[in-house]
């Protein structure tokens, strides 16, 4: 990792060890002397179906689109800031792209603001996309046992990813790992990037 401060954004369908890795790598980071942070970048997903569950009936998908939006756009907007003054290795834990995905996943309308504003906003970052079948990730997503993701879901959801990686010039990495291995593949692909 070259300079004063290198900004590495994990993307991934759920289940795929982001935020597992995004804490594994800062660790890993600090033992070799190179300070480190994680910023995690939520929508509120988990939190608005717990409040549906117990209130009622489940939100219209557009308005819980419209909730989750907001609330990420504050969360990049604020990790985007807080990066900015750090200095080490920055792990951001999902992104703005993040919704363009959900926004596949579930069928809606990506918007003109959000595609021009999640790839933009990722442009002077390294990002790279954690990869797993949706059938490992939905098994890891059961396991931990707060949410669920259908098949179909993560299927459509892992090809947005992939699509997006290629036409972005992306790096890939194989998490169906250790989480150990899983961090050395990533340094790999941020390191193959800084050449």
């Amino acid at each position: 990792m070259r300079g004063p401060r290198q900004i590495v954004v994990l993307l991934g369908i759920d289940g795929s060890g982001k935020t597992t890795a995004a804490t594994a790598l800062a660790a890993a980071a600090r033992e070799a002397g190179v300070p480190a942070v994680v910023l995690r970048n939520r929508s509120g997903r988990r939190w608005l179906a717990r409040v549906s569950a117990r209130c009622g009936p489940e939100v219209p998908v557009r308005w819980a689109d419209r909730f989750e939006t907001g609330v990420r756009v504050l969360n990049v907007l604020v990790s985007e800031v807080r990066a900015r003054r750090r200095q080490g290795l920055v792990i951001i834990d999902r992104h703005l792209v993040c919704q363009l995905v959900l926004r596949r996943g579930r069928g809606l309308f990506p918007g003109r603001w959000l595609p021009w504003a999640a790839l933009r906003a990722l442009r002077p970052h390294t990002v790279v996309v954690l990869d797993v079948p949706a059938e490992v990730a939905q098994q890891r997503i059961l396991r931990r046992g707060e949410d669920h993701e259908s098949l179909d879901y993560l299927r459509t959801a892992r090809t947005a990813y992939l699509e997006l990686a290629s036409a972005s010039g992306w790096r890939v990495v194989d998490a169906t790992v250790t989480t150990d291995v899983l961090v050395i593949r990533i340094l790999d692909a941020v390191d193959a990037l800084d050449r």
